[in-house]
């Protein structure tokens, strides 16, 4: 195919999914984000335009389709006219796409929305249920659980296992701990008590959906001598300043106008135990769209020992309510019209 491939610039297959394009465009802006490449800054603002473009197209169905048939060429201007009963878009030329979007916009915007989005949702609906029977509280008979999700229904020969989510804070997945959980359970034949202590270690980096599996602690299902296994599902809390994406934190900012004009530090509390400030120089320019990326102060990796994410901020701009007519005055002196 002549041309950029789009494809392989996101490293996603031609049959990828728009929920797979977005997350390659996320894993490739972020290892290409000018912030993180200081050392090679412009071969990294090079491959991040190319990032974004490719993101543009690959993410709109109306240009991809042009793309997987024509490719580049064809999509920047070689594809025919569009036929008197409607077809391909395009001037009396044909098609004519032209990249001019800020790849710095489409940055923040992409994450902007993520904390929106993320920031919309309530804790778990089981956090209620939890306050009740979680901690040393006692979780009462697992068979007649609200919210449990599983159990043992009338004749089956499977043992299902009792679910319960596990409301854990941002900080508990940042820094692991310990969550002792008092369960109630019915003995017919087994010698054990009526009431165990589980003790669900979290790990630094967890994420959400994790499952904890005790064999055999929930209920004996009648006098078979088996009893259930009792999971605990991992939900993250809505926490007050940050938003989870993967190994990533976001945190927005509100910034007044002459900040974001002039450069700024933002002071970000971070969810260390011994509750670190991190302080952020800003001298950038900053529009409505801008993003500050600083790596690897992000959530740890469950899974990779010293690995962490990276830390997004993106703002808001406060432009004053009135000025005086001597600031305007001063204003227009200072500011270029262009």
């Amino acid at each position: 195919m002549p041309g950029k491939d789009y494809y392989g610039i996101l490293g996603i297959g031609r049959d990828a999914s728009q929920d797979e394009i977005k997350k390659a465009y996320r894993r490739a802006a972020l290892k290409w984000h000018p912030d993180k490449n200081q050392e090679r800054r412009a071969e990294a603002e090079e491959k991040f335009k190319d990032i974004a473009e490719a993101y543009d197209v690959l993410s709109d169905p109306e240009k991809k389709s042009i793309y997987d048939q024509h490719g580049e060429e064809g999509l920047k201007g070689g594809v025919p006219g569009p036929d008197p009963a409607g077809g391909m878009p395009g001037g009396p030329g044909g098609f004519h796409y032209q990249f001019s979007g800020d790849p710095n916009d489409m940055f923040a915007r992409f994450f902007k929305d993520s904390f929106h989005r993320s920031s919309s949702f309530g804790e778990s609906p089981f956090e209620e249920m939890f306050g009740m029977f979680g901690g040393m509280g006692g979780m009462g008979g697992m068979g007649g659980m609200p919210g449990m999700r599983g159990g043992m229904s009338q004749g089956s020969q499977a043992v299902r296992p009792a679910v319960f989510d596990l409301p854990c804070s941002l900080e508990d997945l940042y820094n692991g701990a310990t969550k002792k959980m008092k369960v109630k359970r019915t003995s017919s034949t087994l010698a054990r008590d009526a009431e165990a202590v589980l003790e669900v270690e979290v790990k630094p980096g967890w994420k959400a959906g994790t499952k904890v599996t005790y064999a055999g602690e929930g209920d004996e299902i009648g006098s078979s001598g088996k009893a259930q296994d009792v999971v605990f599902v991992i939900r993250e809390k809505r926490h007050a300043t940050f938003t989870r994406e993967g190994s990533n934190l976001l945190h927005h900012r509100k910034i007044p106008l002459v900040d974001a004009l002039t450069g700024f530090k933002v002071d970000v509390p971070m969810l260390d135990k011994k509750e670190r400030i991190l302080r952020v120089n800003v001298s950038d320019m900053v529009s409505p769209n801008f993003a500050k990326v600083v790596k690897g102060e992000g959530m740890p990796s469950s899974k990779l020992a010293d690995s962490k994410g990276d830390l997004i901020i993106t703002f808001d701009i406060v432009y004053p309510s009135s000025l005086t007519a001597e600031q305007k005055e001063k204003l227009k002196a200072a500011l270029p019209r262009s």
